[in-house]
């Protein structure tokens, strides 16, 4: 099977760089080319655009940006749904809204293409280490036929019903992702002040009720001074409107979001928006 991998991040490095491990056949495009040069040098092949993907790929994985590069490379004139071979498998990683996923479906159906949403959690460690969580939306035939790809790259992957579905259990991701966040930073902030040594404070902290994926993963980076995206400010703001937007949709109100999102836009004035989510903690510094 020829598999296409469109964006190469830091994400989708590790990501198609499993795929290419399992021996799979691995064509290549990211707008930035040298990004992609690490993967051509172990054997995948560089395509110079998104059309060129499209008529050469029966599966095609995405992971890009933002819903409008989404939209662009997927609903657009040289995109995907317009030239990719008939009955071929389309799956975007992105985090995106739930309502550009089924456009995109409905827009493949017309073309005999099947097109599944299935955004990933787990960050920069779990691409690498591939034991991503992948929710998954769109027909379930096209999912299970797809499932041994996709054990590649994650290692909890779910099915979760109708095209949107993926995107929207995403949302729900990075809600409790955000609540978690800021008690993992003001955990710290509240250590230093008290002048509690930190590495000790999560000795303590993270074997109890207290424990979770941010303190283990993320405070030790902050201990250490490392502020390097393993998942970028400026995308976690993106998620975070996303999951505003639809659940003003719904009638839901979620005043932890948008407190937190205030905070990280905050984080975005100040120019942090490229550092990773852990960087939050800069703006409790401003006042120890």
């Amino acid at each position: 099977m020829k598999i296409g991998f469109i964006g190469i991040g830091v994400m989708g490095q590790a990501m198609a760089g499993h795929l290419l491990k399992a021996g799979h056949d691995l064509y290549v495009y990211n707008r930035t080319k040298s990004k992609a040069d690490r993967l051509v040098e172990a054997g995948a092949i560089w395509c110079d655009d998104v059309k060129s993907i499209a008529t050469t790929c029966d599966l095609i994985f995405t992971i890009i940006g933002v819903p409008a590069d989404v939209e662009s490379v997927y609903l657009g004139e040289d995109g995907l749904v317009n030239h990719a071979k008939a009955h071929s498998i389309l799956v975007d990683m992105t985090t995106s809204t739930p309502d550009l996923a089924k456009r995109i479906y409905e827009a493949g159906q017309a073309k005999g293409l099947q097109c599944l949403d299935a955004p990933v959690t787990g960050g920069d460690v779990g691409a690498k280490n591939g034991t991503l969580t992948i929710m998954v939306g769109g027909d379930k035939e096209a999912y299970d036929e797809i499932l041994p790809i996709l054990e590649l790259m994650g290692q909890t992957i779910v099915y979760m019903g109708s095209a949107g579905s993926g995107q929207h259990t995403k949302m729900a991701n990075q809600i409790a992702i955000a609540g978690a966040a800021i008690g993992m930073v003001e955990a710290l902030a509240y250590s230093k002040g008290a002048g509690l040594d930190l590495e000790t404070v999560l000795k303590a902290v993270t074997s109890g009720s207290a424990a979770s994926w941010q303190l283990s993963n993320m405070a030790p980076r902050i201990i250490k001074d490392d502020f390097n995206p393993g998942f970028f400010i400026k995308h976690f703001i993106k998620d975070m409107r996303i999951a505003c937007s639809e659940s003003k949709a719904m009638n839901v109100d979620l005043p932890g979001l948008e407190l937190v999102l205030s905070l990280y836009e905050e984080c975005q004035k100040r120019e942090l928006e490229n550092c990773g989510t852990q960087a939050l903690y800069k703006l409790s510094l401003i006042h120890i």
